[in-house]
């Protein structure tokens, strides 16, 4: 039997009072109603078993519903293809992640303004010179420079992009950095090589 260290029995001990407490509570409370006290007590107990059920299944199905890029074999990158036929690639920019749909079709890397705001720019400073036409008309844009952005193994120092002055639902990952990398289509997986 393995020996529970001092930190992992003081958690235990603090865990039993509280239930002690807890069912003391439900004695003198429900003292005359126990049977109600039961249901109540299984019925919350299934509705816990049931959050964690659901948050269990999720973290299964995530995987599926909106599919994350792995490492191939020397040091390839496959993105399978989502459930709405776009292609999600989650880079690394200078410690947080940001989730890019791959646009072959745009010539930059486009930030939304929610992406812009993660990464700490401020985006009500920024200076909005450019503009860009998208299937929702034109917008404006304003030019930056990301530092230290990473795709699995593959680092880059610097990358220019543009945050978006419009309604956007998320960032887009234009041929400024995908044409980076050699791109093909096999079945349903895009793969990057670089």
């Amino acid at each position: 039997m393995p020996q529970l260290d001092s930190d992992t029995l003081g958690r235990l001990s603090n865990l039993l009072i509280l239930l002690v407490a807890v069912a003391g509570w439900v004695i003198v409370e429900y003292r005359t109603r126990i049977g109600f006290a039961l249901r109540t007590g299984l019925a919350w107990g299934m509705i816990f078993l049931g959050v964690m059920a659901g948050y269990g299944v999720w973290n299964d199905m995530r995987a599926q519903i909106m599919p994350m890029q792995t490492m191939g074999e020397g040091g390839t990158i496959e993105v399978p293809r989502a459930a709405d036929g776009h292609y999600y690639l989650t880079l690394d920019i200078a410690g947080t992640a940001v989730e890019f749909m791959a646009d072959t079709g745009a010539s930059n890397v486009v930030l939304s303004q929610q992406d812009a705001r993660l990464l700490g720019i401020d985006t009500d400073n920024l200076r909005y010179l450019g503009e860009a036409s998208t299937a929702n008309g034109v917008v404006r844009t304003a030019r930056v420079k990301l530092s230290d952005v990473s795709l699995g193994p593959v680092s880059d120092p610097t990358l220019n992009a543009y945050v978006n002055d419009g309604e956007m639902n998320g960032s887009l990952l234009g041929m400024d950095y995908l044409g980076r990398f050699d791109i093909s289509i096999r079945g349903n997986r895009m793969v990057l090589t670089r």
